[in-house]
């Protein structure tokens, strides 16, 4: 049986959409239980499809459309991004020094496949990427248990977020009933009862690169340090 997990939304054309890709990329994946190693793949190369799209001259009130998608079938991580404009980006080859023009470069570099297709129903176009996720389980990883339960070390999801448990302690509450205290990495600790249900996360092993995926990453990570712009 075929399970399709999608996911999508949409950035206003400024150059602090590309930061806020990468994130929401993230916690998507890490929901879904993807290794380092795919992880960082994916977040360099939906930065280089949203900054392309980000440069398309078309309205500025024009947003860019993002969708993350998995298959069970075919063991793919689909990354697409759609703008409003005209036109086939065509992979460069830079040489030497240059900066600029490398975006596509990397797509294809990294990527199973890419390719340009027609918006459904709407202008413009919409480039995608496909990686190689076999292991990807997009579900969440989680399970609900009470606070008391919870052990140093756990990822448990927090205002939005997950966090990593640095320690856990208890403490009795002025009102009575035991408290639970977490310790959590950037940010204040959390007081909670003893019995509240919290959703923890088993985390998978982290999976290491290989020499040539890596050595790509590192080249577009620096490209990107000197490109992208303060909001």
């Amino acid at each position: 049986m075929t399970t399709l997990n999608e996911v999508t939304f949409r950035l206003s054309r400024r150059p602090r959409s590309v930061p806020r890709a990468r994130s929401a990329l993230c916690a998507v994946l890490e929901d879904w239980c993807a290794g380092d190693e795919l992880l960082h793949t994916a977040e360099l190369v939906l930065s280089e499809l949203v900054t392309n799209a980000l440069r398309v001259r078309v309205p500025s009130d024009r947003q860019v459309g993002v969708r993350i998608a998995h298959s069970s079938t075919d063991g793919l991580l689909r990354l697409e991004v759609s703008d409003a404009g005209t036109g086939r980006p065509e992979v460069r080859h830079p040489e030497g020094d240059e900066s600029e023009g490398r975006g596509l470069w990397i797509v294809e570099a990294l990527s199973h496949r890419w390719g340009v297709s027609g918006r459904i129903g709407g202008i413009g176009k919409t480039v995608w990427s496909e990686l190689k996720a076999p292991d990807l389980v997009p579900a969440p990883a989680t399970r609900e248990v009470a606070a008391i339960a919870v052990q140093a070390g756990q990822s448990v999801r927090i205002w939005g977020s997950w966090r990593t448990v640095r320690s856990v302690r208890s403490e009795r509450h002025t009102a009575g009933g035991l408290m639970v205290v977490l310790g959590l990495d950037d940010a204040s600790p959390l007081r909670v009862p003893a019995g509240e249900p919290l959703a923890v996360r088993v985390r998978v092993s982290e999976s290491r690169a290989t020499a040539p995926a890596a050595e790509v990453r590192r080249a577009a990570r620096s490209v990107h340090a000197s490109k992208e712009e303060p909001s």
